[in-house]
């Protein structure tokens, strides 16, 4: 084998390691897909359901959704149910006009914590 080809094939190598790696990386998190409430959206309270999808399964188990108030209070949600492999379903109640953060943590299904927030003001 000759110099040049020893160099492309060093070069295939490359950037086939490169494109393994970086699909792996890729699929490495949870990824919400769908909320209810939409990011930046004006809901009415005082209760409110809350439903997430996401682009891979997640443990609902191990799954959190914590709600923040705009005074910085925070409440755990801890009626959260799993409607379908990939989507986490809650209530919230009591809720007082004013801006709130819906912030969740999955575990993804390759084992891999996913953290987010969903900023929504309620009426």
């Amino acid at each position: 084998m000759d110099r040049r080809s020893q160099r492309q094939w060093v070069f295939a190598l490359l950037t086939l390691f490169l494109l393994v790696g970086a699909s792996q990386l890729a699929w490495a998190h949870a990824i919400l897909m769908e909320s209810m409430p939409k990011a930046n959206s004006t809901v009415k309270g005082p209760e409110l359901v809350i439903v997430l999808r996401f682009n891979v399964r997640v443990d609902g188990s191990r799954s959190r959704l914590h709600l923040v108030a705009a005074n910085g209070s925070v409440v755990t949600l801890g009626n959260t149910e799993q409607p379908s492999p990939a989507g986490l379903k809650s209530t919230a109640n009591g809720l007082k006009p004013g801006a709130y953060r819906l912030v969740w943590e999955v575990l993804a299904s390759d084992g891999h914590m996913s953290r987010g927030e969903v900023p929504f003001t309620v009426n």
